[in-house]
C-alpha cells in the first residue's frame, strides 16, 4: 500500500519576495516545510538571480496555478549595453562586445518593435525542451542549440531610467512564457550594440505584488507557527480573472460530485469559464451553460 504524503491539509497562497541566489523550487520547498503543507507549487519560475514576486500555492490552491501563470505580469530589469553573453545574463561568458551606445530616443524607438504580439526565441540556457532534453543541458554539453521562435504578448515595454551610457532600466508587462533575457539580447541586436540582462525583478504577477510578499527570512522566523498561517491568502485569489457564480445549496452539492449544478448568474454568457462559490468559498471551476456550472476542476474546501 502506498504511503500518504505527510503534512497538513493547508490550502491558500503565500506570496514571497524571492531573493537572488536561490531557485524558485528551493523557495517552494522552504515554504512547504515552514507551513508543514502536504502539497505546494508556484505560479511562474524566476531565474535564480532574479528577485521579486513568487506566488506559492498550497493544497487546493495548486488547482488555480494555471490561471495565475496565464495572467499578465510585470518586470523591471537592467540591460547592460555593449556586451552579449552566452546565457543572455550577467552570469554568462561574454561572447561579443561593441563600443556603440544608442541614445535614449533610439532606444525608445526600438522598444516599439517589441510591443504587441511578437515572436521570441528563448535563451539557449533555458528550461525549454528540445526532443525531450532541457535546452540548458544541451548548451552546457556544448551542443548547437536551435530553439524555434514562440509567440509572446507584450502589453508594454518602456524605458524607465538610464543609469549611465552602459546601463538602461526597462519595465515590461507581458503574458505567459516571456523571457526577459531574450528581450535584452534582441534589443541589443536591433540597436547594433549587443546587450544582456544585468538585474531582474518581477514586480507583480496577476493579482500578486512583490511589495506584499514575505522575505525568506520572515518565512523562516515564523516557520511552523500560527503566525505564518495569518499571511495565507485565499485559494480564490488565484481565480481573480474569472467571474464568480454563487451556487445554490443543491447546486453546490451536485457540483462537488462532478455534476452540473445550478448557479445564480449575473452576466455570464453560455460557454464562459467561471467559478462557482458557496458561502464564499470556491466549489469548482467550469463552463457556464444555461443556468448551471459544468465543473472541470472541483475543490475540496
Amino acid at each position: 500500500m502506498a504511503r500518504g504524503r505527510k503534512g497538513r491539509d493547508v490550502s491558500g497562497w503565500l506570496i514571497v519576495d524571492k531573493p537572488a541566489g536561490i531557485t524558485s523550487t528551493a523557495v517552494v520547498n522552504k515554504v512547504r516545510w515552514a507551513l508543514e503543507a502536504k502539497k505546494a507549487g508556484h505560479a511562474g519560475t524566476l531565474d535564480p538571480d532574479a528577485t521579486g514576486v513568487l506566488a506559492v500555492a498550497l493544497g487546493e490552491a495548486t488547482k488555480t496555478v494555471p490561471y495565475v501563470t496565464d495572467a499578465l505580469k510585470a518586470y523591471r530589469f537592467t540591460v547592460r549595453l555593449g556586451q552579449a553573453t552566452n546565457t543572455d545574463d550577467a552570469e554568462g561568458e561574454v561572447i561579443a562586445k561593441s563600443t556603440q551606445r544608442p541614445t535614449d530616443d533610439e532606444i525608445k524607438t526600438a522598444l516599439g518593435g517589441f510591443v504587441g504580439e511578437i515572436m521570441q526565441i528563448p535563451p539557449k540556457f533555458s528550461a525549454v525542451k528540445i526532443n525531450g532534453e532541457r535546452a540548458y543541458k544541451l548548451a552546457r554539453d556544448g551542443e548547437d542549440v536551435k530553439i524555434a521562435p514562440r509567440p509572446l504578448w507584450v502589453e508594454e515595454l518602456v524605458l524607465a531610467d538610464r543609469l549611465d551610457a552602459d546601463q538602461v532600466v526597462l519595465e515590461m508587462t507581458c503574458g505567459k512564457g516571456g523571457y526577459v533575457r531574450s528581450v535584452a539580447r534582441d534589443l541589443g541586436t536591433k540597436l547594433g550594440c549587443h546587450g544582456h540582462v544585468q538585474a531582474l525583478r518581477r514586480i507583480w504577477s496577476g493579482p500578486f505584488l512583490a511589495t506584499d510578499g514575505l522575505t525568506l527570512d520572515q518565512v523562516e522566523e515564523m516557520a511552523r507557527t500560527p503566525a505564518l498561517d495569518d499571511y495565507l491568502r485565499p485559494v480564490e485569489d488565484g481565480l481573480y480573472d474569472l467571474q464568480e457564480l454563487p451556487a445554490t445549496a443543491e447546486g453546490a452539492a451536485r457540483i462537488r460530485n462532478g455534476n452540473p449544478g445550478m448557479v445564480l448568474v449575473a452576466n455570464a454568457e453560455y460557454g464562459d469559464e467561471c467559478w462557482a462559490s458557496y458561502e464564499g468559498r470556491v466549489v469548482a471551476v467550469g463552463q457556464y451553460k444555461a443556468g448551471e456550472l459544468h465543473p472541470s476542476r472541483v475543490f475540496n474546501l
